[in-house]
């Protein structure tokens, strides 16, 4: 599979789901190390070797820096003391100057290196972001329509953004500040054991050992405010996403109000837990800023001692001083790193319960592609359920013979749109089977399955992208002119054509500045373009008026010619042509024939169509009534 953006295939040697965010650092990091050391990608390999080489050279620089500090405070002091000629004092002027020029020069090496550095590991970082996102992506496609179907929408994307940043957070973290940040305790203890003694190394473990912990304890603690912060956003968010995608409803019934009380008592919760996390953290830098003084008060005290005794130098005092202020920096990215890593694996949490979910619905180990030679499809004894203690179909049969067209039909709840998600695979039967052309669906691919089957369903949800895109995600390679074909065949091109953008026209959110037929008819025209030997229309019409449903049906009939066809429909006059009808009831078949048989035994199908024949005059009637009305009062008007 060629990458989003055209670049190299995305191999993955590991899953994410591997990484347990309830694990230590050290799981986390082995988790990542593939995505971070990627085995199909010598060009990022090359750049972490550069950055660690980097990452060496600028703590080398690091630690320079103070050495210069030194020399150039002993050099200065050194001058004031002279008591020689104006020469003599200019080449001993000279020694301070060059020192302090060079510890400039050692500060620009230093942030240049580090720089350079981060640089060169920001490709490795985001590509490895890149595919964990892709993976997740991936497997959220995989899921069950079950999984989908219980979850929110907007808490489900809320928890996928954090996420994403949550785990861009940890590879930063880990690589450009966590590494550093240990080579730099391990030189600044090694410098100070060599240049002072013991007891400068022993202050400043004791010091780095207390900030530690005192960081670790205090990030704990404010780890449950975090989540609390986290659940109250995802439900604000949850509520903010689901009455925009019902604004109308929200308007129908003047609910503005309740809506906007609903998402501020939401909003009140994260103000609150907020308010909390702010107030944790600067008694969380309070505590730092105290435990760092402490050693840092230490080891000058300590250095005035030996200057007083003549084991040091007044430049000494200035190098532990600025080794101290220099280490403030890797010890503050310690608490940091620390509280971010906790957080971003609390933010990833949901995502990776998600990721280790396997999906309801697999292929079997190297599955075959579906093999079709006409198209006949046959459900033999189909038991299913959703719930087990409520069987949805008893052990229903019948053939949808290759070319021709079948029709379910019945009432509500009796399991209709259950059998088309059992032909889609969305679930696998409980007993029995479902075949075409005689091979079983659990025993081929899905993705060859779902090829062979066009979908016209009852509410179409477009994307929120230009009609021709919507039409083209029928066959994704289809050139200009067969989306104009497709378009025509589905008797939408002239409603293109009355459009100032065309094929370039905005459908909006689930296409909402479409009406219904309109949608309908697009969905057809990407039915059509997927050209497929199989066709299944739920319910397609019995959203629509009797006039739409007309010339809708119109389209559809042509689709449907010559292809294997399942009609699941609400509306009986729609399936009169149909080869045969089935009546189903309660998950059962009750009857079944053409509309003529059916008809004359006088059954369930014939009280069905008398049911909806009395309907349809009842709404005719209503109609006419009401164009009398407005004739009558034109009439008035007219005399007045």
């Amino acid at each position: 599979m060629s990458a989003p953006d055209g670049g190299a295939a995305l191999s993955r040697p590991t899953k994410a789901s591997e990484i347990n965010p309830r694990g230590s650092l050290l799981v986390a990091l082995k988790g990542l190390g593939p995505y971070l050391w990627p085995a199909d990608r010598a060009d990022l390999r090359a750049r972490v070797m550069w950055g660690l080489l980097l990452l060496v050279l600028a703590k080398v620089a690091t630690m320079a820096t103070p050495f210069i500090f030194k020399w150039a405070t002993d050099a200065v002091a050194e001058t004031e003391g002279a008591r020689i000629g104006t020469d003599a004092i200019s080449l001993i002027i000279a020694a301070p100057a060059a020192l302090a020029l060079a510890y400039g020069l050692s500060r620009i090496v230093m942030a240049g290196l580090t720089q350079w550095r981060d640089g060169l590991f920001a490709k490795v970082a985001v590509h490895a972001v890149r595919r964990l996102a892709l993976e997740t992506f991936e497997h959220m496609h995989a899921l069950s329509l079950r999984f989908h179907l219980e979850r929110k929408t907007g808490g489900l994307t809320r928890i996928l953004e954090r996420s994403r940043e949550g785990i861009e957070t940890i590879v930063r973290m880990l690589v450009l500040h966590l590494a550093p940040t240990i080579l730099e305790f391990a030189m600044v203890i090694g410098v100070l054991l060599w240049v002072f003694d013991w007891r400068y190394a022993l202050a400043s473990v004791l010091m780095i050992g207390g900030y530690t912990l005192f960081t670790f304890m205090m990030t704990e603690w404010r780890m449950g405010i975090r989540a609390a912060m986290n659940e109250s956003d995802t439900d604000a968010n949850a509520k903010a996403v689901d009455s925009l995608l019902n604004y109308e409803t929200v308007k129908y019934f003047g609910a503005e109000k309740w809506e906007a009380q609903r998402y501020d008592r939401s909003m009140a919760r994260f103000e609150r837990a907020t308010v909390h996390t702010h107030t944790s953290l600067a008694w969380l830098n309070l505590g730092q800023a105290v435990i760092f003084t402490i050693g840092l008060t230490a080891v000058m005290v300590l250095c005035v001692f030996d200057i007083r005794a003549g084991r040091q130098s007044v430049g000494s005092f200035v190098m532990v001083n600025a080794m101290m202020i220099q280490l403030y920096q890797p010890l503050n990215f310690l608490g940091m790193i620390y509280r971010e890593i906790k957080q971003s694996l609390i933010d990833i949490e949901a995502m990776f319960t998600i990721l280790s979910r396997s999906p309801e619905i697999e292929d079997r180990p190297r599955a075959p592609a579906l093999q079709l030679s006409g198209g006949t499809v046959r459900f033999e004894d189909v038991r299913f359920s959703y719930d087990p203690d409520r069987e949805i179909l008893k052990g229903i049969s019948f053939e949808v013979p290759a070319g021709k067209t079948v029709a379910i039909v019945g009432p509500s709840g009796a399991g209709k749109s259950t059998i088309s998600r059992l032909l889609f695979r969305f679930y696998d039967v409980a007993g029995g089977r479902i075949t075409i052309d005689g091979q079983d669906l659990r025993e081929v691919s899905q993705e060859s399955l779902r090829a062979a089957i066009g979908m016209v369903p009852q509410d179409t949800v477009l994307f929120n992208d230009t009609l021709g895109y919507n039409i083209r995600y029928g066959r994704h390679g289809a050139s200009d002119a067969e989306v104009a074909a497709a378009a025509e065949l589905a008797q939408i091109d002239g409603f293109v054509r009355r459009t100032p953008k065309g094929y370039e026209t905005e459908v909006g959110e689930r296409g909402l500045k479409l009406s219904g037929g309109e949608k309908q008819r697009v969905a057809i025209a990407r039915t059509i373009l997927k050209a497929p030997t199989i066709l299944l229309l739920d319910e397609a019409t019995s959203a629509l008026d009797s006039h739409t449903e007309r010339e809708i049906q119109d389209a559809l009939d042509r689709v449907s010619r010559g292809r294997t066809t399942l009609v699941i429909a609400h509306r009986l006059s729609t399936v009169v042509g149909a080869d045969e009808i089935i009546v189903l009831e309660h998950g059962v078949i009750r009857e079944r024939g053409t509309h003529a048989e059916l008809m004359l035994r006088h059954g369930l199908y014939h009280s069905m169509w008398e049911r909806q024949r009395e309907a349809e005059r009842a709404r005719q009637t209503l109609r006419a009534a009401d164009d009398d009305d407005e004739n009558g009062a034109g009439a008035s008007d007219a005399a007045a």
